[in-house]
């Protein structure tokens, strides 16, 4: 009997020293970590992941001394501001957008801008993206944005017409030069695009040719380097990030609820970055 009792004791405490043990090695409290959350708009999830692109090795290496060519869209528009340091009227450099079915906003007034390519960190006024991408070497960059995302399988999709007459877009023709010519495509995309599903069953079912009773596009599938806010603050502050919530009223509809760990210093940035960003307006107001 002393023995059981004696063995009884002995394994609980066991148990304790060993989790002790993996709490240390995980970054538990025992290492002083620390953490915070932060809630992001779709807005200022926009503007934190330009300031993240900007800061990408890739991306400055070709602003240093390649080509970066900026794709249209919402997204893209905040990365083309970050980058060339000038204000860009939301609509200007959008091609497709989604709004609501009995949404009044539009942007129809923003006078449409020229391809954004710049060489060597200059913008190039009236180079084109497909000018640009006759010169595009290894190690230059691409930057589109895309509709749909499951982060957890590193895929990424974006929407083209769906009619008779249409192509590939400009996904397609810079697509095949990418891969060629052994570029970086990067993908800033917000996490308010993730989708229930893996992207390229999605792709695949958005395909088949089904009568359609109204239009319904199809999926480019693109092959890149996938940066959303967790890989942002990740990027700009080294925290450790991961997504606890989403959603919101008053504004926060499709934002995201991200809880940040690391040292005191780097969650303290994060905050830092994060409170500089907030209250980034509506992309359409």
């Amino acid at each position: 009997m002393r023995n059981t009792l004696q063995l009884m004791w002995t394994m609980p405490m066991a148990l304790a020293v060993s989790a002790a043990a993996i709490a240390s090695e995980a970054g538990g409290e025992t290492s002083g970590t620390v953490q915070a959350q932060v809630i992001l708009t779709v807005s200022e999830g926009k503007r934190l992941i330009a300031k993240a692109v900007a800061q990408m090795p890739e991306v400055k290496k070709a602003l240093q001394d390649g080509i970066v060519i900026i794709g249209r869209g919402t997204t893209n528009t905040y990365v083309a501001e970050e980058l060339t340091g000038q204000k860009i009227a939301h609509g200007a450099y959008v091609i497709g957008w989604t709004g609501p079915a009995q949404g009044t906003k539009t942007m129809d007034s923003a006078e449409r801008i020229d391809d954004i390519v710049l060489v060597k960190g200059k913008v190039q006024p009236g180079l084109s993206m497909d000018v640009a991408l006759k010169e595009l070497k290894a190690g230059d960059v691409v930057i589109k944005g895309a509709n749909a995302l499951n982060r957890q399988r590193k895929t990424a999709g974006v929407l083209i017409g769906g009619g008779p007459n249409s192509s590939s877009g400009t996904t397609g023709k810079f697509m095949s030069v990418v891969v060629g010519r052994k570029a970086h495509l990067i993908i800033p995309v917000g996490l308010e695009k993730q989708v229930d599903g893996d992207v390229v069953d999605i792709a695949n079912k958005m395909r088949e040719p089904l009568e359609s009773l109204n239009d319904i596009p199809s999926m480019f599938l693109l092959n890149g380097q996938i940066l959303t806010e967790i890989e942002a603050l990740e990027l700009l502050a080294g925290v450790s990030v991961f997504q606890a919530a989403a959603g919101g009223v008053g504004g926060a509809e499709g934002g995201t609820r991200l809880i940040c760990r690391g040292t005191r210093e780097q969650v303290q940035q994060a905050l830092a970055i994060v409170g500089s960003i907030q209250g980034e307006p509506m992309f359409l107001e």
